[in-house]
């Protein structure tokens, strides 16, 4: 377990204020903030490359608030891959097991199976410098967990990939965190902490504004600024089903007991959609709509907020599967809403974008 403890750093305007969160055994912990929020400053702190003013860091109850750097059983992974560029690939991932004093045989072994694992064995004897950006990062991920630390620390991996990249490393990250491995990762992207987290701290300020569950962090944000920042208040876990025959990209996703249409080319199995509450429209009654999405249930919160109303509908049948829509205060008269009163509410498949993991 990760324990980090009320810590503070100050530097020439600005400072990280009272920081604290736990990090379990198995958990895929993601620290969410905008830029200048002091994230990559805390994990430069854990690594042990920067001393806090108060505070301790403890891993596995042990205190190395001031351990060196090397005796700490930490790893860190930067946005761009930092191999070291005059070594081969086979050099940069053995290099940290030769610190650990492995012999040669081992160290052949260990490299070989995480060239293996992680889709790089015809490129051992490749220079960092002709790699491309993913295969740059799946050597940096594999010489950080080469000599399996106790926690793996993640700056931003994914946000200089490409599409096609980021996938990838996506789905090589929820295999690490499978396996055990003790994970915080840092990010502003929140498609990023939705995908892989199980849980997150949203940072505002220097400070941890809220520590929750996916669920809880998108469904119930805490302040303004949370909902603000990330953006969703409609988020919901299921699985994405098969396509149908004919290859269409209309695809369905199950979620208590609901099906939404949705477009996307993702592979069927468990993740995520999310709904932008101004892309859900509110009427009084069934109308023909070219919106695949069409739910019935009663009003069960109406609450003003900037630029209009956000209106909470409970679609879930007696299960309080709730979907909110933002409407302008002209609209919530015309349709006379209160708080009871069934509604129909709609989105457009475009409208639903599913995550995978």
């Amino acid at each position: 377990m990760l324990s980090v403890r009320q810590i503070c750093k100050t530097y020439p305007g600005f400072g990280i204020k009272d920081v604290s969160f736990e990090v379990q055994q198995c958990e895929y912990f993601v620290l969410l903030g905008p830029t200048g929020a002091g994230k990559s400053v805390m994990l430069e702190i854990i690594a042990g490359l920067t001393r806090p003013d108060s505070g301790s860091v403890l891993l596995d109850g042990r205190d190395i608030t001031g351990e060196k750097i090397q005796n700490r059983r930490i790893s860190l992974v930067f946005q761009s891959s930092a191999l070291f560029p005059h070594m081969s690939v086979y050099e940069n991932v053995a290099y940290p097991l030769r610190w650990c004093g492995r012999t040669r045989s081992q160290i052949d072994q260990r490299v070989a199976k995480l060239a293996d694992d992680f889709d790089f064995s015809h490129l051992l004897e490749a220079r960092p410098q002709t790699l491309s950006g993913g295969e740059s990062q799946r050597v940096s991920l594999a010489r950080a967990v080469a000599s399996e630390p106790r926690c793996l620390l993640l700056d931003e991996p994914l946000s200089s990939l490409d599409a096609s990249s980021r996938c990838e490393i996506r789905s090589l990250l929820r295999n690490i965190s499978a396996n055990g491995q003790l994970i915080l990762h840092v990010t502003h992207d929140y498609t990023e902490a939705v995908s892989l987290s199980t849980h997150i701290a949203v940072m505002e300020d220097a400070r941890i504004a809220q520590i929750g569950t996916v669920e809880e962090i998108f469904q119930h944000p805490q302040s303004q600024f949370i909902a603000r920042f990330v953006g969703i208040r409609n988020f919901f876990k299921g699985r994405l089903k098969a396509p149908e025959a004919g290859g269409t990209s209309l695809r369905h996703f199950a979620t208590d007991g609901l099906s939404f249409s949705v477009l996307t080319d993702r592979p069927a199995g468990q993740g995520s959609v999310m709904v932008r509450s101004e892309d859900v429209t509110i009427t009084n009654a069934a109308s023909p709509t070219s919106a695949r999405n069409n739910f019935a249930g009663p009003i069960v919160d109406i609450a003003p907020i900037g630029g209009g109303v956000e209106v909470i509908v409970d679609i879930g049948h007696g299960k309080s599967l709730e979907i909110a829509a933002i409407i302008t205060n002209e609209a919530v008269s015309a349709l006379e809403l209160r708080l009871g009163k069934k509604v129909w509410v709609t989105f457009k498949a475009a409208a639903a974008i599913f995550i995978e993991g």
